[in-house]
């Protein structure tokens, strides 16, 4: 199986794929971790990919399909795999489309995690995490049970991510409605995108999704 989760920043894909994973044996493929594990490893899109970051350029289309094909014929992947990250434009997808129709492979499903965007600023902007153990909580939906301490470890120390404000929030989500949300039409026409509702609680947007499946 090979599947897509799209959705806006903070609408839960990460957590969503971490779970069908979990499940289902699944491989989620973040592209930052794979580029990042291409170079260290050598390989010779690797090798490319490191050329064109020490000149300072973004490593393009061509190259982060060469790094995804490669991370296919992996083993662990037998069973699937969640792309995460790519693609992001429709020139990415097509991309990936033909890489998938070399290999005899296609995708299965792509997922739209509908949501709201004034909610979105809000769930995102609220987000902190127990700096000792990493649990993370929310200002208005998951608060500590005693304020201030950690409900895992009982550490009082917490912090937050420096690019989660809601001016930062509101630049990722235009970016996201500008370049990735024309991939919805993209998919729509090859009859393979479904939609959850990602506003909805998250052992619901998982029932949803396993639906779908």
């Amino acid at each position: 199986m090979i599947l897509i989760l799209l959705g806006a920043p903070g609408a839960g894909k990460g957590t969503q794929a971490q779970r069908l994973q979990d499940k289902h044996g699944l491989v989620q493929l973040s592209t930052g971790d794979m580029l990042r594990a291409a170079v260290a490893a050598g390989t010779e899109v690797g090798i490319e990919a490191k050329s064109v970051m020490e000149r300072g350029e973004l490593v393009s289309d061509e190259i982060m399909t060469g790094i995804i094909s490669e991370r296919l014929d992996q083993p662990d992947c037998e069973k699937g795999v969640i792309l995460d990250g790519f693609p992001r434009t429709e020139a990415q997808a097509e991309a990936l489309d033909l890489m998938l129709r070399d290999k005899e492979m296609s995708l299965n499903s792509v997922i739209e995690m509908k949501t709201d965007d004034v909610v979105l600023v809000e769930r995102v902007t609220g987000r902190y995490t127990c700096a000792n153990c990493g649990a993370g909580y929310h200002d208005s939906f998951l608060k500590p049970v005693e304020d201030g301490v950690c409900d895992k470890c009982k550490g009082t120390e917490f912090s937050r991510r420096s690019d989660d404000t809601a001016e930062t929030v509101r630049s990722r989500l235009q970016s996201y409605h500008n370049q990735t949300a024309p991939l919805l039409p993209y998919y729509k026409g090859k009859g393979i995108l479904k939609q959850v509702d990602g506003m909805a609680e998250i052992d619901e947007v998982t029932q949803q999704i396993e639906a779908l499946l």
